[in-house]
């Protein structure tokens, strides 16, 4: 039997329920991973075996009796958690611990999740790596030598590596997707507004509004569902956060959905490997009864342009003011970001007003062609995860730069669509390869099904480096 620590984190709440488990048991568990293997990765940034073990003895005396009474999580170190640091990697933000809980966090301690602590991020979010000067770089657990993605990467090493059982990450332009595809697990980027953002940092104001969102990843789709169904709903201090009730959809309501499938955008190529993992979700799907057909929405690449100009320019402005005069504190990738940025002449009021207005034309656009075709079936990214400082490959005889890799991930933030990453397949090296499920706003529900039903036959692979002998087994 699979050690309970490579688990869904369905069926150690099963185990905790049916106390097999205790939760100071299963909250042992993860230390003596966490104590053996984030000296490895460096996926956790604030962590005390002592204090998870005393939130474990607190949650087994109440009774608790929440969805997730006992469940061991993560929370993205830009995400508010009282009395741990959330210093978005940043030297600039060093021993930040907030005093207050984010909704999502509040949401989490009250179904009884046990927080185990925060996970490293690149400098102010603003990367596919995950590293820093503050805490280092966090290490993918299929190699070290290579990265997890970002920003989300501590979250998604420590879930890939059985420190974790789930947790909480953010998305603006792919930052919960391309770490699950890279490091073999499950994520949402679900539509802005359906799980609050208040208490991440920096705030999702502005074009971030629409581009951002906090997201659960797991190791398995069902725990994606149950995340979502505990996190979700209306922050009545949200303008942006809908009164929007769960949804349930029967499985012959799912296969009348049509779902447009495309190996690659016609612009970026992708890797072998990635189209023969599109290939097979596609048939996975297509052999249990889904309506799946050929189908490429037009208009990407302006969507991917505005995103640009939203996330890379206007990123820039926000941080700016932040980081003036304390360039020598910042961290070579964050520098890297800022050159990208500047490369681009400054944008002028009315160059950023007529972007606003164009992504609105966009955005109907899109979604005219996704009355036809709802849920789209793509990449993640051109490449699996890649070795730390790399920056371009060759794919298909062509040069494909770091920030075009990642264009897959970016339509979907622009549009304020949810989008799931599923882990399908397996480059030549033996590392993970995700397939996206994305859909139209506000229809979470959907993207969560289906990309659920590819789960059930593809899954989670656990990396050799966490296997072992000892571990309690169930």
């Amino acid at each position: 039997m699979k050690p309970v620590i490579q688990q869904s984190a369905f069926e150690q709440l099963v185990l905790l329920r049916t106390k097999r488990v205790s939760p100071p048991e299963l909250a042992d568990e993860y230390i003596r991973q966490i104590e053996r293997l984030n000296p490895v990765l460096n996926a956790l940034v604030d962590f005390n075996a002592e204090r998870v073990r005393e939130q474990a003895r607190e949650i087994a005396h109440s009774n608790a009796r929440g969805a997730l009474a006992g469940l061991p999580v993560t929370v993205k170190a830009s995400i508010s958690v009282a009395g741990l640091r959330c210093e978005i990697g940043s030297r600039l933000n060093r021993g930040n611990i907030p005093t207050q809980d984010a909704v999502v966090v509040s949401r989490l301690k009250a179904a009884g999740a046990n927080i185990l602590g925060t996970t490293n991020t690149p400098e102010l979010l603003m990367a596919y790596v995950t590293e820093n000067d503050l805490h280092g770089r966090t290490n993918n657990p299929w190699d070290v030598e290579r990265t997890p993605g970002g920003s989300s990467g501590g979250e998604s090493a420590a879930i890939a590596a059985g420190m974790s059982a789930g947790g909480l990450g953010s998305d603006s332009g792919g930052s919960v997707r391309v770490p699950a595809h890279f490091t073999g697990i499950c994520s949402l980027k679900p539509t802005p507004g359906r799980i609050p953002v208040e208490g991440h940092l920096p705030g999702c104001v502005g074009p971030f509004t629409t581009l951002g969102a906090i997201g659960p990843m797991a190791r398995a789709m069902g725990d994606i569902e149950m995340f979502f169904n505990v996190l979700s709903g209306q922050d009545a201090h949200d303008y942006f956060s809908p009164p929007l009730p769960l949804r349930r959809y029967s499985e012959d309501e799912l296969k009348r959905i049509p779902i447009g499938y495309f190996e690659d955008d016609g612009l970026a190529p992708i890797t072998s490997e990635t189209r023969r993992a599109l290939q097979d979700a596609a048939e996975s799907l297509r052999k249990q009864g889904f309506n799946v057909r050929p189908f490429r929405p037009k208009a990407l690449e302006q969507a991917r342009k505005l995103w640009w100009t939203f996330f890379v320019q206007c990123g820039a402005m926000f941080d700016e003011p932040l980081v003036r005069g304390s360039e020598d504190q910042l961290s070579p990738v964050f520098r890297e970001f800022m050159g990208i940025a500047k490369s681009d002449a400054p944008l002028t009021a009315e160059q950023l007003l007529m972007a606003w207005a164009e992504a609105d034309v966009i955005r109907r656009k899109l979604l005219q062609q996704m009355q036809q075709y709802p849920v789209l079936l793509c990449p993640v990214c051109s490449i699996p995860a890649f070795k730390h400082g790399e920056r371009s490959w060759t794919i298909e005889g062509e040069q494909v730069a770091y920030l075009d890799a990642m264009r897959y991930t970016q339509w979907f933030n622009l549009l304020g669509a949810p989008a799931a990453v599923v882990p399908v397949g397996k480059s030549p090296e033996g590392l993970p390869i995700g397939v996206q499920v994305a859909g139209r706003p506000w229809e979470d529900e959907i993207v969560i099904a289906i990309a659920s039903a590819v789960d059930c036959e593809f899954g989670y692979t656990p990396p050799p480096l966490i296997c072992k002998p000892e571990g309690r087994s169930s």
